[in-house]
């Protein structure tokens, strides 16, 4: 239903994850029997996660060690890790960086040009660790890179922006075809983000595996404040998900929907998937991870854009190993530990047994979700506090 928002001006109401709450069913089940495995294209991950390509999140240890433990991490292509041969002492340059030079200094380190020699060497080493090789590029570098990345051993293809459609228009350059391109690979490739119906099937019709949904959600993002565009993603989520049924219906052909960013806790993944997501990207929780090559800093891939930085560093500090943050134990009670436990542990408590089942399950607009009962709790800072 639309608002007026004034005589000239009407809009949908949409809705974030604080905004929704999952309503259980009559049934329960145990939470060992609750299957969140998922695949994309043909592989199959224990966990329905990425790794955000984000420099504070993923190099290519961290990327092993999440593909063994069941997830999916993602290089960023463009980032520390292929413009510096040693790019752990940039990475301690960048977490030394007082918050008032951090974006201009950023920026500084940012201009060093990509190099593909070393694109190659990352996306080599991850495959040597033995675990699937996924990895990021922006649109306009991958007709450049492609072909280095997939000969290195790539195994599956993220082209990533801020926004990515379909049908970019320009009088200065070759956008790059979208349709063409991902028929012509052998790899999945997931495209994103998106925040609409329409922009979702468009994506979803150039033959992608997936499409990311999140458009300024992220910790670390900017961009809603600098360009004003975006929508709160459980409604950007059920969009795509309507989107996604309308292109089954269309082809047979059923693409993911993995939503990007706006996570913080186990009840938010579980509150996207119930809301019609496959999968999750998520980025700050993971920066958490003693693991993450951020120090404790964690920062979006337009943080350090040369004309509109669109992103901020953020202090996430260290909450625990990967293997806690993904799957426990959890010794702090705010949800931002064990995250996949807590999806299995929602799943049961309403019922369902994987995850497509979990995308049925009832939501509610429930705005008083977060503070109802909870007075004791804020005024001590404790829990939901």
């Amino acid at each position: 239903m639309e608002v007026e928002i004034g005589k000239g001006k009407s809009g949908r109401r949409a809705y974030g994850f604080d905004d929704i709450a999952i309503v259980p069913s009559r049934r329960t089940r145990d939470p060992q029997d609750i299957n969140i495995s998922t695949e994309i294209g043909d592989f199959r991950f224990n966990l329905p996660v990425l790794a955000s390509a984000m420099d504070g999140v993923v190099d290519p240890e961290f990327a092993i060690k999440m593909g063994k433990l069941g997830g999916l991490a993602v290089l960023n292509l463009e980032g520390i890790q292929t413009k510096y041969e040693n790019p752990s002492s940039v990475l301690e340059e960048i977490a030394s960086l007082s918050k008032e030079e951090a974006t201009r200094k950023m920026q500084d380190i940012y201009k060093e040009p990509v190099k593909s020699e070393l694109m190659r060497k990352r996306v080599e080493e991850i495959k040597d660790g033995g675990v699937i090789v996924a990895a990021s590029l922006t649109p306009q570098s991958v007709m450049k890179y492609y072909e280095v990345i997939l000969d290195a051993g790539l195994d599956i293809l993220i082209i990533q922006g801020t926004v990515v459609s379909a049908e970019h228009v320009s009088t200065t350059s070759k956008p790059l075809d979208l349709n063409k391109f991902v028929k012509s690979v052998s790899i999945p490739v997931i495209i994103g983000g998106c925040c609409s119906y329409s922009t979702a099937l468009h994506l979803m019709r150039t033959g992608a595996s997936g499409v990311l949904v999140g458009v300024g959600p992220g910790a670390a993002c900017t961009t809603r404040q600098v360009l004003g565009i975006g929508t709160p993603q459980a409604t950007a989520i059920a969009d795509a998900a309507a989107a996604r049924m309308r292109h089954l219906d269309e082809t047979g052909k059923y693409v993911k929907v993995i939503a990007d960013g706006g996570m913080r806790t186990g009840g938010d993944i579980a509150k996207a998937i119930a809301c019609g997501a496959d999968m999750v990207m998520i980025g700050s929780p993971l920066a958490r991870a003693k693991e993450a090559p951020g120090r404790g800093y964690h920062w979006g891939m337009a943080t350090f854009h040369p004309d509109l930085p669109r992103g901020t560093r953020i202090y996430t500090g260290i909450a625990g190993s990967l293997e806690e943050i993904l799957l426990g134990p959890a010794y702090e009670n705010d949800g931002t530990l064990n995250l996949f436990g807590a999806l299995r542990t929602s799943m049961a408590t309403c019922g369902y047994k994987n995850i497509k089942d979990f995308q049925r399950a009832e939501v509610m607009v429930a705005p008083a979700l977060k503070t109802e009962g909870k007075l004791l709790q804020r005024a001590q800072g404790v829990g939901m506090g």
